[in-house]
């Protein structure tokens, strides 16, 4: 593949090449193609999901479940599995993904691609390169595209800025919903899952939930018990998946979060921008004269 061009790598990925696809969404990720190189209509060609929650909730397990079920359907599912970076070599720490277990079944796996992504210089918890990585792989033809972001708390509302829809997984483990509030995922979330409704603790927990919803303005999402491990609940909750609308009232606030990564996108890829960093840190610079250059640029 040496001197293939995106639109090159682009049609072999849609024709099923895993290496092309994996080598097409590096050159995105590093910033040597976009999108636009080979996407020509615009068009809407796939939806995408963020799971996230705190770590723990079993996450993971969910997702496992989702990918071979939709698999089992006939449904292309790709997951990005966003993990911290290493300070060493900048590349996803948990690249492995040893939570998730690969199917057996040839034509399953074929309708499954799961690919680490690493947070970069991303302040929060999503790197500010991955609404280009979804329509990446929707422009290859998967279908679904799930993000499953780091669990880091507040920043997580970033995933925002480029999921068509946000699920919220807790755990009973929790103690109490003022955490989930704390975290800012509630005004944001589409759905609600209390995972390892098995254990002691998770009615409560759900009930605690649906409370704290009540209080807020507009139609509070859906808070469902499931269990990874017994598998109750499930199918209701990939049914409710499968058709799942955006909930009144959180458009205002993933539109705030869509500018906010969009500035944190400029600002990040500056070519100045570890200049300006070693500047505010030893006091050449403050902030504001720094942002004034950034302005100056536009």
């Amino acid at each position: 593949m040496r001197g293939a061009t995106p639109a090159s790598l682009h049609a072999e990925a849609v024709a099923g090449s895993r290496r092309a696809l994996a080598r097409l969404l590096t050159e995105v990720e590093d910033g040597r193609a976009s999108p636009s190189d080979f996407d020509h209509h615009g068009a809407v060609l796939g939806r995408s999901l963020a799971i996230t929650g705190p770590p723990g909730v079993g996450k993971s397990c969910l997702i496992d479940h989702m990918l071979r079920a939709w698999a089992t359907q006939g449904r292309s599912t790709a997951l990005l599995a966003i993990d911290p970076s290493s300070s060493l070599s900048g590349g996803a720490l948990l690249g492995d993904r040893i939570r998730l277990t690969a199917p057996d079944e040839q034509d399953i796996a074929d309708r499954i691609y799961v690919r680490s992504v690493a947070t970069r210089r991303a302040t929060g918890s999503v790197p500010t390169v991955l609404g280009d990585l979804v329509r990446t792989l929707h422009l290859c033809g998967w279908e679904q595209v799930l993000i499953e972001t780091v669990g880091a708390g507040q920043s997580e509302v970033r995933c925002a800025a480029v999921a068509d829809r946000i699920v919220l997984v807790e755990g009973p483990a929790r103690g109490d919903a003022v955490q989930a509030e704390k975290a800012g995922l509630l005004e944001l979330a589409d759905l609600v899952l209390v995972n390892k409704a098995d254990l002691d603790g998770a009615d409560r927990h759900a009930s605690e939930l649906r409370d704290a919803l009540s209080l807020n303005e507009g139609t509070p999402p859906a808070v469902l018990l499931v269990s990874a491990k017994t598998r109750d609940g499930l199918d209701e909750a990939m049914e409710v998946l499968a058709d799942l609308p955006e909930r009144p009232g959180s458009s205002r606030a993933r539109a705030r979060e869509r500018l906010a990564n969009a500035v944190e996108r400029y600002l990040t890829g500056h070519d100045d921008y570890e200049s300006m960093l070693a500047d505010i840190a030893t006091g050449r610079r403050s902030v504001e004269e720094v942002m004034g250059v950034l302005w100056r640029d536009q």
